[in-house]
């Protein structure tokens, strides 16, 4: 076993070239290759819209329905020049609540040509849709790498989510090195998606189709869907010599009661995710209800920090730590469970409830990377080798990967 604080992010380095990124999505989602490991079998290759043929009928397919808000906002100054906030996440911490907020919020943001912000506000204007809207914007302070805004607004009938649709800008991966253009605000949205607060999309769901759900509902997979926002933190690589030294991002997690019940149900079964956002969902739920076990259900909200799963072994089976969680939220008559979590999957982690994932080709020296090889090992070099080879495209709008046992 891996000592998770022993591992050099260099080891999971591959060269990844301009050309093997896709810029843009495929016309027809499910047309995107789909590269199939049954971890230490052969490569197969096939279409997404195989994947009812590849999955077994007893399958529980797990994916995460947050929704992508336009949560780059830009302010050009008198003299031409562009300042743009992107907004991280709310400063109260609650998504949903912050989103709800009508006449103005405070959130934490990333501030792109600060230099240029001298006066004490800045605003912007939008007309249109029989919408008059002016937004300001006020920097209250520095906290590290980012800023403490205060958003305002003239229109006092809007919510900050529909603020944040008429003057939002959709919020592309940085390593796409392109503006966002009007089919973006399609083409990077799964099309389940439906809890808004996340600022990047869950990106293996963007190759579902209707079609495909209905392929899957013939064949009889159940599916199951959860929110984790996804944040910025996402694509940050890991820029120090070894893991542990990297500070993990922190993601919201919303998960109700029925979930919890159908997970319970299908532990015995093949449970898949779709993406490394669902995978971090499921697996920290499982280390949510061992604190709730330990605790005698002390732990309300789940709160799963960075090295959890590595502090001790831990005998507690999948369903003794999801039926703690069911039979805390029964007595405290919750039917809605919020958190945080900020566990980080790294070879040498035990999968306890997730059986297999669907997902894309992650960037090189990325946490997304090493929760790929916690899963299959050194197979993900043979994996990623293939796909550079067989000109596979990767990234947020490349071609997909499943990896099952």
């Amino acid at each position: 076993m891996h000592n998770p604080l022993e591992i050099k992010i260099s080891d999971f380095d591959y060269p990844l070239k301009e050309e093997n990124i896709a810029k843009y999505p495929l016309k027809q989602r499910d047309n995107a290759k789909l590269l199939c490991l049954n971890f230490d079998k052969e490569i197969e290759e096939y279409h997404f819209s195989d994947i009812a043929n590849l999955l077994d009928s007893d399958t529980f397919l797990v994916l995460n329905d947050t929704k992508v808000v336009y949560a780059r906002l830009l302010f050009q100054k008198e003299s031409g020049s562009i300042i743009e906030i992107f907004c991280l996440e709310p400063l109260d911490k609650d998504i949903q609540l912050a989103y709800a907020q009508k006449g103005s919020c405070v959130w934490k943001c990333l501030v792109g040509n600060n230099k240029k912000w001298k006066q004490e506000t800045i605003s912007s204007s939008f007309v249109g849709d029989n919408i008059n809207l002016t937004l300001t914007a006020k920097r209250l302070y520095q906290e590290n790498e980012t800023w403490i805004v205060e958003f305002s607004w003239d229109n006092k009938d809007l919510s900050f989510a529909e603020v944040l649709q008429y003057m939002g800008h959709v919020p592309l991966p940085p390593y796409l090195k392109r503006k966002d253009e009007e089919s973006d605000k399609e083409d990077y949205q799964t099309i389940y998606a439906h809890q808004e607060g996340s600022v990047a999309a869950p990106t293996a769901g963007l190759h579902f189709s209707e079609s495909t759900f209905q392929k899957l509902a013939d064949k009889g997979v159940k599916t199951c869907f959860v929110t984790l926002h996804v944040g910025a933190g996402t694509f940050k690589p890991v820029s120090t010599e070894t893991i542990s030294q990297h500070v993990m991002h922190t993601e919201q997690i919303v998960l109700k009661k029925e979930n919890i019940k159908d997970l319970i149900e299908a532990i015995d079964k093949k449970i898949v995710c779709v993406g490394t956002t669902s995978v971090r969902t499921i697996e920290s739920l499982y280390w949510h209800g061992v604190k709730v076990l330990k605790n005698n259900g002390a732990y309300s909200n789940i709160d799963v920090k960075q090295w959890d799963p590595y502090q001790e072994i831990c005998k507690i089976t999948a369903k003794q730590s999801l039926q703690a969680i069911l039979d805390s939220m029964d007595k405290e008559n919750k039917s809605v469970l919020i958190g945080q979590t900020q566990l980080m999957i790294v070879p040498g982690y035990d999968y306890r409830i997730v059986k297999g994932m669907i997902t894309n080709f992650h960037q090189p020296k990325s946490t997304l990377l090493l929760l790929v090889s916690a899963m299959i090992g050194e197979n993900w070099k043979r994996v990623y080798d293939f796909a550079l080879k067989n000109d596979y495209r990767f990234l947020s709008f490349g071609d997909a990967c499943m990896f099952t046992k």
